[in-house]
């Protein structure tokens, strides 16, 4: 149940990143409204403050958030830029994945 807690908290916290910077993107690349700024910061700010929510060390949480991260911006591809991932996008995200388990399971033991 911890696990499925973590892999939660994380997945929110990479959608609030991927959002805090994709609307300056369609601000700068595709010539939306300068004010996608502001939420835009609004998300950026609760990416940070979802990432104090992990109870262990700062930069451990950093390196395990990033393999969920990577999953979750080709989900994003997927969804939103309707761009189906391809096999070697699934293989590396899985490595991420598994990474990400090794991280946070090996922080219990080391």
């Amino acid at each position: 149940m911890e696990l499925l807690k973590v892999l939660g908290l994380f997945v929110l916290t990479a959608v609030a990143e991927i959002i805090g910077c994709y609307l300056p993107y369609l601000w700068l690349k595709r010539d939306y409204s300068a004010w996608l700024l502001l939420p835009a910061a609004v998300s950026l700010a609760l990416f940070v403050w979802l990432l104090t929510m992990h109870p262990q060390a700062a930069g451990r949480v950093y390196a395990a958030y990033g393999g969920v991260y990577v999953a979750t911006a080709l989900v994003w591809l997927w969804v939103i830029d309707s761009s189906r991932p391809i096999l070697t996008d699934a293989l590396g995200a899985g490595v991420c994945l598994l990474g990400m388990l090794i991280i946070i399971f090996g922080s219990r033991y080391g």
